[in-house]
């Protein structure tokens, strides 16, 4: 069965395509690329069919990750289908929970942030859309380090299934 991760936040142009892109990358290093799916969406629609942001493009490549992506805006049918939900701020968060048909659906939204053991500061993943290039950069880190994290728990959870 296949595990499905879907990022999430307000226009999946910056940072949810960021996270979806280093997170596919720690998926296909630990050979899970075959059974867990990693996908992104925002939670508006302002830049639906659109590219990512050329400077999430240009970090992303900078630091060898794989950069195509088309946005889309996150439906709440996509719940019954998906397994983690990941908000990159608390506003993301709390627009999702809204969202979510059911409770049990709404308890499958987390903060990407709260893999991260050594984050401090809060878990928002701040927006870097109205910044420069250093605030992708940070945007990048805080990304990467949160996937380990997530990575863990997406193995773990996937063992309780298959148990």
């Amino acid at each position: 069965m296949t595990y499905r991760v879907c990022f999430v936040c307000t226009g999946n142009i910056c940072r949810s395509p960021m996270a979806e892109s280093v997170f596919r990358a720690h998926v296909e290093r630990a050979g899970l690329h075959e059974l867990v799916e990693v996908d992104s969406a925002g939670t508006g629609d302002w830049h639906e069919g659109a590219g990512a942001d050329p400077r999430t493009v240009a970090v992303l490549e900078e630091h060898g990750y794989d950069s195509d992506h088309i946005a889309r805006q996150f439906q709440s049918s996509w719940f019954s289908r998906l397994h983690l939900v990941i908000a990159l701020d608390s506003g993301h968060l709390e627009a999702l929970r809204r969202l979510a048909p059911t409770p049990e659906e709404a308890a499958k939204i987390r903060l990407l942030r709260s893999y991260d053991p050594a984050a401090v500061g809060g878990l928002d993943v701040p927006d870097p859309y109205y910044g420069e290039l250093d605030g992708f950069r940070a945007c990048l880190g805080m990304v990467e380090a949160a996937s380990p994290g997530l990575l863990t728990a997406v193995r773990e959870e996937m063992a309780g299934r298959a148990a």
